[in-house]
């Protein structure tokens, strides 16, 4: 009986990891409707809760080092990479059209760790590799275009923060010694260091706007945006400690649909025939990516 309510507690935890992030776009679209960008958006708020887990850890004494784990650096920019990305696009492009492409993440997964950990393809992996390639062709083909290419930069985005995506998860296998603190920490503080940085970068060639100053109107949202990824973190180290992992992919893919729901129904998406099929092949990949055969091929 408790083992049944600690799965039931573990899914409950990473169905709300999901909801965090399925929802997040909401927060970030009303900082920039306020005159924040969504690169200082996410510069604030992993700022701050960076900022909360180094002085927890350290009045704690667990805030250690990365010497002995000098990935963790690696950790920082892939995954600072993938906040910058997804949180940008989702603010700016059609919020079920982002969170498609970036779940192409079990295809570049494919990729990334024949490059990476030289775990070389099994033809299972090859056919959600193709199966996943047809669906972003079909989602990215418009009757306006004769090639099936990213039409905008919400595009872009979100492809390259689904392959930074893969590379961090790629690089959490390869870290899984290291002390988890020193984890969660490396990955709050990319989204903080490589936000700023996109931002400065951005400013300085004018893709990105200094915006309005600082009002009290954003903190509402940005204290909305800390507690929310503080709880979801927690949550889905709760989760996934207590799940296999394929579980724990299968259950977080809900993401999808509840960015997709809370999109149309606030009318910041709406669905289209060709982004319904190759959506589908696209989770139809990554559902095969957690429960095929062995979990590997």
């Amino acid at each position: 009986m408790a083992h049944t309510t600690d799965t039931r507690l573990a899914v409950a935890g990473l169905l709300f990891n999901a909801l965090i992030w399925g929802i997040c776009w909401w927060p970030f679209k009303q900082l920039e409707s306020l005159g924040l960008h969504p690169l200082w958006a996410t510069a604030l708020v992993y700022g701050c809760v960076t900022f909360i887990i180094a002085l927890t850890l350290w009045r704690s004494g667990r805030l250690q080092s990365w010497r002995a784990h000098p990935g963790l650096w690696w950790l920082l920019l892939a995954s600072g990479l993938t906040n910058v990305g997804f949180n940008w696009a989702v603010t700016v492009g059609d919020v079920v059209r982002v969170v498609l492409l970036f779940y192409l993440m079990p295809a570049w997964s494919v990729l990334v760790a024949w490059l990476l950990l030289g775990d070389k393809p099994r033809p299972m992996a090859m056919l959600r590799l193709l199966m996943a390639l047809a669906g972003l062709v079909i989602v990215l083909k418009t009757p306006e275009t004769p090639w099936p290419v990213p039409e905008s930069l919400a595009d872009v985005l979100a492809l390259l923060s689904g392959l930074t995506f893969a590379l961090t998860n790629a690089l959490l296998l390869k870290l899984k010694d290291s002390p988890s603190a020193s984890r969660t920490l490396a990955m709050f503080g990319g989204g903080a260091v490589m936000a700023t940085a996109a931002a400065l970068i951005g400013l300085a060639t004018g893709v990105v706007s200094s915006g309005a100053g600082p009002t009290w109107a954003w903190l509402p949202f940005v204290a909305l945006l800390c507690v929310s990824f503080l709880l979801g973190n927690l949550a889905l180290q709760y989760g996934a400690a207590r799940l296999a992992a394929h579980t724990t992919a299968l259950v977080m893919l809900s993401e999808v649909l509840f960015a997709s729901v809370s999109s149309v129904i606030l009318g910041a998406s709406s669905w289209e025939g060709r982004t319904l099929v190759g959506g589908s092949l696209i989770l139809l990949a990554a559902v095969l990516a957690v429960v095929g055969p062995g979990h590997r091929d």
